[in-house]
């Protein structure tokens, strides 16, 4: 397989958020602002690139029959990690992410990597395959967010740039307008894939 190819697939071409419809939950819950959803982004993909890492090395030693479980429990590990650290080091990211980072455990990206990726592959194309993914929904949950904060408060990480005067457009800081910006994203996403042919 071409690592290059496994690296970039997730980015646009299977784009866990804007293609495969993905970890809906946290993209829609988490992405009021850009940082929560590169913090999000970032937690998702470390916990994807370890886990792919690790079921690769170890894909011809887990028995068939209790490879699921054997897969959550590797997960879960490394979600536990990035929790503990996301709260000695970033407290108040982690305190607005909440419960979406133990959740992580359930994310069906990192479950069906795990499954349909990783536990077939050798350990390159597995760690591609999972930094791709891993950097396509937090580029995605990024670009959500940014959009969201910026038509919501006039804002981008925090800072100021549509000036005092911008009347914001609160609808975006509420669920119904994460659907909106979401289904725009993803009308636009698929529009690209057909113009270019990257179905």
């Amino acid at each position: 397989m071409n690592v290059m190819n496994e690296l970039t697939k997730g980015v646009f071409r299977e784009n866990p958020i804007f293609r495969l419809v993905l970890g809906m939950c946290p993209t829609l819950a988490v992405t009021t602002l850009a940082v929560n959803g590169l913090g999000m982004g970032l937690s998702t993909a470390a916990v994807l690139v370890s886990s792919n890492f690790v079921i690769a090395v170890l894909r011809k030693v887990i028995p068939n029959k209790i490879r699921i479980p054997a897969f959550i429990i590797i997960i879960a590990t490394f979600v536990t990690m990035v929790d503990m650290l996301l709260n000695a080091y970033t407290p108040e990211l982690h305190s607005q992410l909440g419960i979406f980072v133990p959740l992580i455990v359930v994310n069906c990206i990192i479950l069906g990597r795990a499954e349909a990726f990783a536990s077939k592959n050798p350990v390159a194309d597995s760690l591609a395959d999972g930094l791709g993914m891993g950097l396509g929904f937090t580029l995605s949950l990024t670009l959500l967010g940014s959009i969201r904060e910026l038509l919501a408060s006039g804002t981008l990480f925090g800072a100021n740039i549509l000036g005092a005067s911008y009347e914001p457009f609160k609808l975006f800081a509420s669920p119904p307008g994460a659907f909106i910006a979401l289904g725009l994203l993803m009308a636009l996403m698929n529009m690209l894939a057909k113009k270019y042919k990257l179905e």
